[in-house]
């Protein structure tokens, strides 16, 4: 069966210590694929932009 994980933060150093812990544990053969992502959202009041990084690791359960 193929499952999906879904992972989202603000900094990308937080994205990838989080992904590193789970893909610690996946057998690499059981990896299917790992979709990235990064929005930047301004914010109106002040001149500072939010980011969000995402990815969503596809595997083999």
């Amino acid at each position: 069966m193929i499952q999906v994980r879904m992972f989202d933060h603000e900094h990308e150093k937080d994205l990838e210590q989080d992904m590193n812990q789970f893909l610690q544990k996946l057998d690499e053969k059981k990896l299917v694929d790992i979709k990235y992502n990064v929005a930047v959202i301004p914010e109106e009041e002040d001149e500072e932009q939010i980011y969000c990084f995402s990815a969503m690791v596809v595997y083999r359960a």
